[in-house]
């Protein structure tokens, strides 16, 4: 568990470095599917002062603390419930980072307008509707919602990001907070001009389809 907990504990510190977060918001977790543990980072923890020994460790399950005793995010049960309903994701990030808030706050996707955002999220970023903090609301909103992208704005509330690493998932988070600025400055310009389905098609398939980025047998590096 020693590098997922570094990892876990890299991904968090990640989020202010990238300026996706302020003071304690937001949170990275990671789940090891094999024992069945999510490594979550703590609640009201400093960034600056966050270290692996810090990380809290619960059952997948139930949620329930095995490891350091310290309380886990207050986010956890959304974490829990897409490691529960996506058997592809091993890690989950939660941001409230500005740009992409904005859009959050007026229940307004990210449209498909530009290659990145073809690339890393293959069609626009879709906006789930406002829902309160209660029960499994969140995780049911982001289910309903969510299209091939990984990630998602939720209304009035953030962002929630994921993939099958940790590093991915921080990725997904830092594009989506990317894109929505560079849509913002256009919004001020005019209507951006989504591109067409089978332009933003030919983009994504060749980001994740294997040619972009450094590949050894068919296996990104």
């Amino acid at each position: 568990m020693t590098e997922l907990r570094d990892a876990v504990c890299w991904g968090n510190k990640a989020l202010p470095a990238a300026g996706l977060v302020t003071m304690h918001s937001g949170n990275v977790s990671a789940l090891d599917r094999e024992r069945g543990v999510v490594l979550i980072k703590p609640s009201g923890v400093d960034y600056d002062t966050l270290t692996p020994d810090d990380v809290v460790e619960v059952d997948a399950t139930t949620g329930g603390p095995t490891g350091n005793g310290l309380r886990p995010s207050v986010d956890l049960p959304h974490h829990l419930f897409l490691y529960r309903h996506l058997p592809e994701i091993g890690a989950v990030v939660h941001t409230h980072s500005n740009f992409a808030t904005a859009f959050a706050a007026v229940g307004r996707p990210i449209p498909a307008c530009l290659t990145a955002i073809a690339d890393e999220f293959g069609g626009d970023i879709p906006c789930a509707p406002y829902v309160d903090n209660e029960a499994e609301h969140i995780g049911e909103a982001i289910l309903e919602h969510r299209t091939q992208a990984p990630g998602i704005l939720l209304g009035s509330h953030g962002v929630f990001a994921w993939g099958d690493s940790v590093r991915s998932a921080v990725k997904a988070a830092v594009m989506i907070e990317d894109v929505a600025r560079t849509v913002w400055y256009a919004l001020q310009i005019g209507e951006p001009i989504p591109l067409p389905a089978d332009e933003i098609a030919k983009w994504h398939g060749r980001y994740v389809g294997g040619g972009y980025g450094q590949y050894e047998r068919g296996v990104k590096l």
